[in-house]
């Protein structure tokens, strides 16, 4: 139980607003963009800039409070409770340097944001599906980008990063500086410190052909042997991937789609139109689609690919690495999820690994990132939401697809991807065992007291006896 002199000394600290639970300010400091995730921290704190987070920091170590933190909530897989919370949603700081290709975002800015100030310079940064994520989050766990196939995990572009350790100090690393430290934040999530700024390289973009193609999910068996077949044809520059979608009647849907089974096929491709509808053509003769909308886009509207919902809805999920997608994998997985399943699931989808996806950045000097997965083949992605009469059903339907596709899986999963946290083992599953005891022996080395505990964190190394 913390006293008033405690919240005293932490607002004498910061220039951000301190909230607790009985405040008008706390619900906003602590909402998540999943709204099943319902944080019930002791106190809040919305940082106004990196030295709030370092003081703050400093501030709960001193009490042996637990630390957590947020910016946009996309990731809130499990609820925070207890200790102190810090909101990074005001880190704003934004710099596109057009003649290195680099920006330096705060923790709060969001993908939508550089994408806005980079394309006028022709430039891109390496964001997944929704431009709506924050760049930090997304970015120290792995991030699977929409051109991943071409440039890779966006955690291989990091350039540098400013981090608050739970001692409270605030770093500058590079594959110089500290770098042990700096190659486990690419990938290790938030395992070791708080970022508060991230430098990351952008990538040129002229012509961008992209969109989706959805079919009738009557005929989803056809469409995944199509979609097995057509992958190897493919270059790098073109990364495709494809999900059964049950829709529901809600506004984020097309109104033709809605209460529809049907299959989406998502296509982004760094070509022009020819080269794009020559590419695309073999999967448009698959079946007759129900609406088409891929060609030459604005890279401005890229979030038209994967059609993800803008607002903040309850969900849950839950994720798998595979090996293959061979005719065994795609039958067991339509079993459980075809036409005729009765699965309650919004989304069930398959993201190919394969091209810069598969090979560490070359030009990334220093020990190697976090990232797992690079040795697979595909991703599994679960979603559901988490609403009652559906809940209960809807995480029985999770738990019992990935038991089932667990012959078929390496038994890895990607951190971002991972679904709510179980125990330690199934926490591990989310790095190979070597990366695994180079983050635990650096958790012990950086935050031997376990401050920073909530979310997909892990537990040092015991001591050597």
């Amino acid at each position: 139980m913390l006293a008033i002199d405690d919240i005293q000394a932490l607002s004498n600290a910061v220039s951000g607003p301190v909230a607790l639970p009985d405040s008008l300010e706390f619900a906003e400091e602590t909402f998540a963009f999943n709204v099943a995730t319902v944080h019930r921290p002791d106190v809040v704190l919305g940082a106004a800039d990196a030295q709030d987070v370092a003081a703050a920091v400093k501030w709960a170590a001193e009490r042996r409070l637990p630390v957590s933190v947020q910016s946009t909530g996309h990731g809130a897989s499990s609820a925070i409770d207890g200790g102190l919370l810090i909101n990074t949603r005001r880190l704003q700081d934004l710099r596109i340097d057009p003649v290195e290709r680099t920006a330096r975002v705060g923790a709060g800015v969001k993908w939508r944001t550089v994408l806005e100030a980079s394309v006028p310079h022709g430039l891109v940064g390496l964001h997944g599906s929704s431009t709506d994520v924050g760049v930090v989050g997304y970015t120290v766990g792995g991030g699977l980008p929409v051109l991943g196939r071409a440039h890779g995990f966006a955690a291989d572009h990091v350039r540098s990063m400013d981090i608050v350790t739970a001692d409270g100090a605030l770093r500058r690393i590079d594959a110089d500086t500290e770098a042990e430290l700096f190659s486990l934040m690419r990938g290790g999530k938030g395992n070791f410190g708080i970022v508060t700024a991230l430098e990351f390289s952008l990538f040129p973009v002229s012509e961008f052909y992209g969109g989706g193609i959805i079919y009738p999910g009557a005929d989803a068996a056809t469409i995944l042997a199509a979609f097995r077949q057509w992958l190897p044809t493919l270059p790098d520059d073109a990364s495709p991937s494809i999900s059964l979608l049950r829709l529901p009647d809600m506004d984020f849907v097309p109104e033709p789609l809605r209460n529809q089974f049907v299959v989406h096929l998502r296509f982004a491709f760094l070509g022009n139109r020819e080269d794009g509808d020559a590419l695309l053509a073999p999967m448009r003769a698959v079946s007759t689609p129900l609406m088409d909308t891929a060609g030459p886009m604005s890279y401005l509207d890229v979030d038209q690919i994967h059609m993800d919902p803008a607002d903040p809805l309850p969900f849950t999920e839950g994720g798998a690495i595979l090996k293959d997608f061979g005719d065994e994998t795609v039958a067991d997985l339509l079993e459980l999820t075809g036409d005729r399943s009765g699965c309650p699931l919004l989304l069930v989808e398959i993201r190919p690994f394969g091209g810069a996806l598969s090979r560490a950045a070359l030009s990334q000097a220093g020990p190697p990132d976090a990232v797992s997965g690079r040795d697979a083949a595909f991703m599994l992605f679960l979603v559901g939401f988490k609403t009652p009469p559906i809940a209960e059903a809807v995480a029985a339907s999770i738990r019992g697809i990935l038991a089932a596709m667990a012959p078929h899986s390496t038994g890895y999963t990607l951190v971002n991807f991972h679904g709510e946290p179980g125990d330690e083992a199934d926490r591990a599953r989310a790095w190979s065992p070597a990366v695994y005891e180079r983050m635990r022996s650096a958790k012990s080395a950086y935050d031997p007291g376990n401050l920073l505990r909530f979310g997909h964190t892990i537990t040092g190394a015991p001591p050597a006896s």
